[in-house]
């Protein structure tokens, strides 16, 4: 099973989301491209009334199997149905990275 279907996996199961892409941006860091770094956007009805360090803490709980080997980094976007609509349901782009050989 890939690392990227594990963590959809683990997700679904802890948090039955409404929403969930899981977008494997490894290729955009140095190194050689692998399932490494991860930006999940997920929308559930378990965040409602949940502030933003609590659903953190919950998401990384519900992968921590994953975080020290093979992830490395897993940038999360966390909404409730609420918040995702008023988004416009789009998630922030992620940052170029900068660092290892890609720095400038």
């Amino acid at each position: 099973m890939s690392v990227a279907s594990k963590l959809e996996s683990l997700l679904i199961e802890e948090f039955a989301p409404q929403f969930l892409t899981i977008d494997n941006e490894s290729h955009m860091h140095s190194g050689p491209a692998t399932e490494s770094h991860f930006k999940v956007t997920l929308v559930s009805a378990r965040f409602d009334g949940m502030r933003a360090v609590a659903r953190h803490q919950a998401a990384y709980r519900s992968v921590a199997e994953l975080m020290q080997n093979p992830i490395h980094a897993l940038a999360l976007h966390l909404y409730t149905e609420q918040e995702w609509q008023e988004k416009g349901q789009v998630s922030p782009a992620s940052p170029t990275c900068r660092g290892g050989s890609k720095a400038s």
